[in-house]
């Protein structure tokens, strides 16, 4: 079965076998060793300056990622901006809510790209209480948006403002200006497009606003993590075998090349679907020019809705996922995530023509 939902992802063989290693106790220096190797490949994807960021491992999925990152990096008597076009940027506004984190939101259609003059005009109208930070995400899987992370940026590092980045769908597979000095933090998740196994995420954090950081939470209290690992330990059990799958996964992405590869492959896999759904009369939600390389929306075919449609494709050995919401009627979405091929996105295509005919 080959996976085409926006995460888990379809393995390869060498990442897959890396989960039947030894047994291993998370106290032992063999584990921390494994640790080290895990923070510093992250910390070399995008060619990070140790000296400024931090990687930060957490036992959970990307969305404790991003919880950690919110409720640390928020500091004392700080005020979170958040922009909405999806669900996942829904979620953070949820997360700031639970954490009594004075926050605001400026929402956007889940179809439509955040406006940058609403968002400037926002900031610029604080007044006495500015903003300290920014919350945006990157790739907004609900609709397959890549956000424009370059001009959000922009306007946060004229303004003195962090930018807290959701990475989660990004991270490994598109361009992040981590030499942005607005981009503090970029939360992200080992089973997406680093093509591990769910069970560990991460926050890329710069030294400076770990500094800064405020212990909202217990388990997921960013900056003792930090400094726990940075000391070669653990204040918790951390998922280990999800660890070994992890510097497998990333040590399979050096070897192919890095992102940049990553991203092209992915790209070239996610316009050859596109393509080939046109040639269908299934139309693409978004342009290509707006959309993450990682995943894409589609309009569903016509006379067809989604359950006959994810059962089809099912029976032939994909899985795709649904629209979220309302949109739940009107599109699905395919991934180009993980261990696939072109010829894999040719036989999709051939079992759309077999439905669709």
């Amino acid at each position: 079965m080959l996976l085409l939902n926006p995460g888990p992802v379809t393995l390869t063989e060498r990442v897959r076998k890396s989960l039947l290693q030894p047994d291993l106790c998370h106290r032992e220096p063999e584990f921390f060793d494994l640790q080290d190797e895990a923070r510093a490949r992250l910390t070399a994807v995008y060619g990070l300056d140790p000296a400024e960021w931090t990687p930060v491992l957490m036992t959970g999925s990307g969305t404790a990622a991003v919880e950690s990152m919110t409720a640390g990096l928020v500091p004392e008597g700080g005020r979170l901006l958040i922009v909405e076009n999806g669900v996942y940027g829904e979620r953070i506004s949820q997360i700031a809510k639970q954490y009594r984190i004075d926050h605001d939101v400026i929402h956007f259609e889940w179809m439509q790209a955040p406006e940058l003059a609403q968002i400037v005009a926002k900031l610029d109208a604080a007044g006495e209480r500015p903003y300290t930070n920014v919350a945006i995400i990157h790739h907004e899987t609900t609709t397959g948006r890549l956000n424009d992370l370059t001009g959000i940026s922009r306007v946060c590092r004229e303004r003195g403002i962090d930018l807290l980045v959701d990475g989660v769908s990004s991270f490994a597979a598109e361009a992040i200006d981590f030499n942005d000095s607005a981009i503090v933090a970029v939360a992200a998740t080992a089973n997406k497009c680093v093509h591990g196994v769910p069970g560990v995420s991460f926050v890329l954090v710069r030294k400076a606003a770990l500094a800064k950081a405020f212990a909202r939470t217990y388990y997921l209290d960013i900056a003792r993590l930090a400094k726990l690992q940075a000391e070669r330990n653990t204040p918790f059990t951390p998922s280990v075998q999800a660890y070994y799958a992890l510097v497998e996964a990333l040590r399979e992405l050096d070897d192919a090349g890095g992102w940049k590869k990553r991203h092209a492959h992915y790209g070239a896999l996610a316009e050859q679907a596109r393509a080939g759904l046109a040639a269908l009369g299934i139309d693409s939600v978004l342009p290509p020019g707006e959309s993450s390389v990682v995943l894409r929306a589609y309009k569903l075919p016509a006379g067809v809705d989604y359950p006959r449609l994810h059962d089809w494709l099912k029976a032939d050995g994909f899985v795709i996922y649904a629209g979220q919401g309302g949109l739940s009627k009107e599109l699905f979405r395919i991934s180009t995530m993980g261990n696939l091929t072109a010829a894999d996105i040719d036989r999709l295509l051939a079992s759309f023509a077999r439905l669709v005919k």
